[in-house]
């Protein structure tokens, strides 16, 4: 598993509390705590945690798969998760084909909860789920993505037939469902055969830490290529309107400097200014 790659919630206020109650309901634990910006661990995940104000809401367009070894497990989360919550799915165990509970917490986060015992190496997996006008997308996204991350790989967990012999009218009758993996962090990708209006937005975003230039180049001009959309301080969207945050981890180095603050201050400055990150400017005003 990857932790340079990690899902990034955006938050009215409440992110803190939010924070609290996944780590308890998961035995996670919050390793860094200010007024904007949360970071915690569940099952050695990373998570971050925004408390950026009211200009977006999550919705289930991204959600989070929970593999849980037991129907015991499950039902431990399920009781934790639907306090206050709202009922989005539950198995009938009369029905093979409904394997997965799904529920929407109080803050506003879309979990599905699976009994897998073949768990792989990451308990909880981003779940993006293609609508509207992404609607038959999946499989393209899937093949997007693993084209643009060294080491990606795609199997089909949900569909007994191959990428490569399906055609367009079976993924719109029938629907897809992907899990793969960008960097050694697992996705799936999920084709929404039910009419709403979950479109992708900035409320839930994907954060890439980058170890140099030449990968924050590679993959922001990647992720934009067909019709994506740069935004300001690393923030971009790619052509289905999934939003990505591409950081070197030279800028938190600098912005992390607590014996000289002013220096700090100084990238921070110069941060708000960029679209792309470039390290080098970066570093003058460091210097500066």
């Amino acid at each position: 598993m990857n932790n340079n790659i990690f899902p990034c919630l955006w938050f009215n206020g409440d992110g803190k509390e939010a924070a609290d109650f996944y780590c308890e309901t998961f035995d996670g634990k919050i390793t860094a705590d200010t007024p904007v910006v949360l970071n915690f661990e569940l099952f050695d995940q990373k998570f971050m945690f925004l408390n950026a104000g009211s200009q977006f809401e999550k919705n289930g367009s991204i959600s989070f798969t929970i593999l849980c070894e037991t129907e015991d497990e499950r039902t431990e989360y399920w009781t934790a998760l639907i306090e206050e919550g709202t009922v989005l799915k539950e198995v009938n165990e009369n029905d093979l084909n409904s394997r997965v509970d799904t529920v929407l917490d109080q803050f506003g986060v879309t979990w599905n909860l699976i009994v897998d015992k073949t768990l792989i190496d990451q308990k909880i997996i981003p779940t993006l789920l293609f609508s509207n006008q992404n609607q038959g997308k999946a499989v393209a996204a899937e093949i997007f993505y693993t084209d643009i991350f060294s080491e990606g790989d795609y199997e089909n967990v949900l569909k007994e037939f191959e990428i490569s012999e399906m055609r367009s009218e079976e993924i719109l009758q029938n629907g897809f469902v992907g899990h793969f993996k960008i960097a050694h962090y697992s996705l799936i990708c999920e084709d929404n055969l039910i009419d709403n209006q979950l479109d992708f937005n900035e409320g839930i975003s994907l954060v890439v830490m980058t170890d140099d230039q030449v990968e924050t180049d590679h993959l922001w001009d990647s992720l934009l290529d067909n019709g994506g959309r740069a935004s300001m301080c690393g923030w971009l969207k790619d052509q289905f309107g999934v939003s990505w945050q591409i950081v070197p981890k030279k800028l938190l180095e600098l912005m992390n400097d607590l014996e000289q603050p002013q220096k700090a201050q100084k990238v921070v400055e110069a941060m708000m200014t960029m679209q792309k990150f470039d390290i080098s400017t970066l570093e003058t005003a460091y210097n500066s």
